[in-house]
């Protein structure tokens, strides 16, 4: 059985969840060893190592005795003892002879080793050990609320439940020492368990809680990192790097751990390279050092009031140094100037294809011209329309067969009463002669209706081709 509150639901097979640590429990295969004896056949008169290790929240791991022999694998859950008492559930990390190695590594003795497993855990035991673990959070929140009360400096970064939720552990970060004495009264008062208090650094904090560092992956300190060594501002300098501190520093505000990762090999490669130099002294004149490049061992120079920088060997800048002791100086740095490869530019290939399918993407640009063209000048635009009054309209001439003539818009002047075209004037006399071959029958002039109708708002009666004296086939209410 795996972890028992893993991303994947359930429990998980021996070999973890593979979810990188993010489980709440502290997760699966963090700080794992790979068992290499698993698949070895032992001695037939072999007696297994009485000692297990168990792994418990937040990357803790201690060794207990297997006085009843109980058959263990890697990754189930067993009940061992607590250290004041009571019993804890924890993960089988390691067994076999790899725990004598483990020891031995960490440098603790057989004879250290006092505390013994009872059993497997039960289905009751792993019920209760999640119940602990599901108050963590709450409780969490409650004892930070009382320390604000108090007006302590400290803050309250994580609490870890025994198995047996009867003890709880309380981590907290702090600058100076904190009497606690008061708050613990009120935890024990609130919470009805006993109280251990235990003060980290800012590191520890920061690999218990977890988090995703500026290099884009899972902390150091929360993967794999056990050890915390001091890291100082000179790591940064041997690797020439800008002494900028919100750059340098981690999520738990201390220099970051990877600056002692690639240090002992910046310092190898330093041993070759004069330290302190500041200038070399020529015959143009005095030469002052600009920067390094460690590892093509090539420093450097540059003469007053010149923007160009002269490369050269190591090698020639300490046969230099050793002639300026001696009071001889070189004639010009740049004769001896190494030449460095100039960098070959390569020509990007587009990896991609027009699946658009436009033609150009400034096909849109004469409409744009042409509208900005017009907003432009407004004023020319009016006298432009102005002119166009002044000119004489165009006779519109007689059209032949099988040609369209255009529709030419004629300005007339102002003032001048408009004339009706012959056509509707022949239209409109048809229609008279119509109206007067037909007796009887009034001509109503539609334009004249209209504009009454306007007027007045209301509906003129109309002619109509049907009789009105017919008798209507609805009843008549009586």
């Amino acid at each position: 059985m795996g972890c028992g509150s893993c991303s994947t639901g359930g429990g998980c097979a021996p070999a973890g969840c593979k979810s990188n640590g993010n489980c709440l429990t502290g997760g699966c295969q963090k700080l794992e060893v790979y068992d290499w004896l698993s698949n070895l056949d032992m001695p037939s008169n072999y007696i297994p190592f009485q000692v297990v290790e168990v792994k418990f929240k937040g990357a803790r791991k201690e060794f207990y005795l297997n006085n009843d022999n109980i058959y263990l694998e890697i990754g189930e859950l067993v009940a061992v003892e607590g250290p004041t008492g009571g019993y804890d559930i924890g993960h089988i990390s390691l067994t076999g002879e790899l725990v004598r190695t483990q020891m031995k590594r960490r440098k603790t003795p057989l004879d250290q080793v006092t505390r013994k497993i009872y059993r497997k855990a039960s289905e009751a035991d792993v019920e209760r050990w999640k119940l602990a673990k599901d108050m963590e959070w709450e409780t969490m929140h409650k004892a930070r609320k009382l320390a604000l009360d108090l007006r302590l400096s400290m803050k309250i970064s994580d609490v870890d439940y025994q198995g047996d939720k009867t003890k709880a552990t309380f981590y907290y970060t702090a600058e100076g020492r904190v009497d606690f004495r008061e708050l613990i009264k009120k935890m024990a008062e609130t919470f009805r368990i006993r109280i251990e208090m235990r003060q980290i650094g800012m590191r520890q904090e920061a690999g218990r809680l977890g988090g995703i560092g500026s290099c884009g992956r899972e902390l150091c300190c929360s993967t794999w990192l056990t050890n915390f060594k001091t890291v100082s501002t000179a790591a940064a300098r041997y690797q020439n790097l800008s002494l900028n501190t919100l750059k340098l520093a981690g999520q738990c505000g201390k220099l970051k751990c990877c600056l002692n990762y690639e240090l002992d090999t910046y310092l190898d490669a330093l041993k070759d390279i004069p330290d302190r130099i500041e200038s070399l002294q020529t015959e143009v004149g005095v030469a002052r050092h600009q920067k390094t490049d460690i590892f093509k061992k090539l420093m450097w120079f540059s003469y007053a009031n010149q923007e160009d920088w002269i490369p050269l060997k190591v090698d020639r800048v300490k046969e230099i140094m050793a002639m300026n002791k001696r009071g001889q100086k070189p004639v010009n740095l740049k004769e001896e100037a190494v030449e460095l490869e100039a960098t070959a530019v390569v020509e990007k290939v587009l990896d991609y294809e027009n699946v658009v399918g436009q033609d150009s993407l400034t096909r849109l640009d004469d409409k744009k011209n042409k509208q900005n063209r017009n907003n432009k000048n407004p004023n020319q635009r009016n006298t432009q329309t102005a002119g166009r009054t002044e000119r004489a309209p165009r006779l519109q001439q007689p059209k032949k067969a099988g040609e369209v003539t255009k529709k030419v818009d004629q300005v007339k002047p102002v003032g001048e009463p408009t004339k009706r075209p012959p056509q509707a004037k022949k239209v409109v006399d048809e229609r008279k002669k119509v109206a007067e071959s037909q007796p009887g029958e009034p001509v109503v002039n539609k334009n004249k209706s209209r504009n009454n109708r306007r007027k007045n708002n209301k509906p003129t009666d109309r002619p109509t081709d049907k009789p009105t004296d017919k008798p209507s086939d609805k009843p008549v209410n009586e």
